[in-house]
């Protein structure tokens, strides 16, 4: 069943029926293109990610950009759960030189991210919405609005969630989602003890992800200690998955997400009983499978 990936039919399947994922291992000298994965209605998937591990970061942009390349092909107007951080960069400008080659348009589409650093305004050069003009917004053409994040700034919090949650209703539900994985196994900002039922809402950071975006304030005392985040719910509601792991450093947390047990201890492992999830990695990222 290689190249072939669905999404369908185990929507929301117990983590108690998880089996281990299933190892599709890509051949480097073959095309990404034609090993794009199937946007059929009909399922062959079971309750479990599938894994697909590529020669190196490259491959793995390119089969992700495939992927959503052939969706909107396919159903013009999806809604796309988008993501931000270091491991989505080289997607985008894959993606923005599609659209520039003629290849791929978003005009129709809608995009959804998955989070914002609360206080943080959209016009701040450190919130992820200025991470989405930059990397792709303003290099595709996504109608003006049609690409969403939640307002870090919002003046109620609680409300902004719950309006989150209600606009991805509205659009129909998430058709992809775009993930990357935390070292320490968040999704999204669903930090280590978020529960598999959680909804949009606001959350603590976890020491380790702060520290990861110090770097980028400046200092760790600049990091936001909270965040608005779509819940592990919401991301499992969309009717496919794809999450992107590159890098050495990634080994252990991929392990962990792919082989160890399931549930809040690491977010990710959720991913486990998931059939419509896609995990593409490179070599060094599985490593330690």
């Amino acid at each position: 069943m290689v190249g072939r990936w669905t999404g369908r039919g185990s929507r929301g399947a117990s983590p108690s029926r998880r089996g281990r994922a299933r190892i599709l291992r890509t051949q480097h000298q073959s095309s990404v293109r034609a090993r794009t994965l199937s946007h059929s209605s009909n399922s062959t998937s079971s309750a479990s990610a599938i894994l697909r591990i590529v020669a190196d970061r490259s491959e793995g942009e390119r089969l992700a950009a495939d992927e959503i390349e052939s969706l909107l092909k396919a159903k013009p107007d999806a809604a796309l759960g988008l993501a931000t951080g270091g491991t989505m960069t080289g997607l985008y400008d894959e993606l923005s030189r599609r659209h520039a080659a003629g290849r791929v348009s978003f005009a129709r589409a809608k995009g959804f991210n998955l989070d914002e650093y609360l206080g943080l305004a959209p016009a701040d050069p450190r919130s992820f919405a200025a991470y989405m003009r930059a990397s792709l917004l303003e290099r595709v053409d996504f109608a003006p609005g049609a690409a969403r994040l939640p307002r870090g700034d919002a003046p109620d919090a609680g409300a902004e969630s719950k309006g989150w949650e209600e606009a991805i209703a509205a659009a129909g539900g998430i058709d992809l989602q775009l993930l990357g994985i935390g070292r320490n196994g968040h999704i999204g900002f669903n930090e280590p003890g978020s529960a598999r039922d959680s909804r949009t809402r606001v959350v603590e950071l976890d020491d380790t992800t702060r520290a990861d975006a110090a770097a980028g304030f400046g200092s760790l005392e600049l990091v936001p200690r909270q965040a608005i985040t779509a819940g592990v719910a919401t991301i499992l509601d969309s009717r496919r998955i794809l999450l992107l792991a590159f890098g050495r450093s990634k080994a252990s947390i991929v392990r962990r997400m792919l082989r160890g047990p399931v549930g809040p201890e690491c977010p990710a492992s959720w991913l486990q009983g998931i059939g419509h999830a896609l995990v593409v990695v490179d070599r060094e990222a599985a490593a330690e499978l």
